[in-house]
């Protein structure tokens, strides 16, 4: 073949190998993006016992049993997502909900990490 053909067939080769190298590198990034927590593990952690600690010194029953009802529904959701694994904070959270119990939502969560 002529020297023009050789020369564009090796471009096209060329950009075929740099195709196939970037979907590798995008490929491995999605696989660490996924293995990789979007919030880390303590801060979660850290936020749920900081929401707790409200609910518990809020001093109007109003306040306090809204803010009770929006945590549980909150952490209900991160354990049914496997955000949260429920034996990192068993106890906080099991005393939180006997401490709420008159609440049907502490109740709820109670009888999920009871699971």
């Amino acid at each position: 073949p002529p020297p023009q053909q050789r020369q564009r067939s090796k471009g096209k080769s060329n950009i075929k190998n740099h195709q196939q190298s970037l979907q590798q590198q995008l490929q491995k990034q999605n696989e660490q993006q996924q293995q990789q927590p979007l919030l880390h593990p303590e801060y979660v952690r850290h936020f749920i016992l900081n929401c707790i600690s409200s609910c518990e010194n809020i001093q109007n029953q109003y306040t306090q049993n809204r803010l009770v009802r929006l945590v549980c529904v909150f952490l209900q959701s991160l354990i049914r997502n496997k955000i949260l694994d429920v034996q990192d904070l068993y106890v906080q959270i099991q005393d939180f909900c006997i401490t709420f119990s008159r609440i049907q939502e502490a109740l709820n969560l109670y009888q999920l990490i009871k699971k």
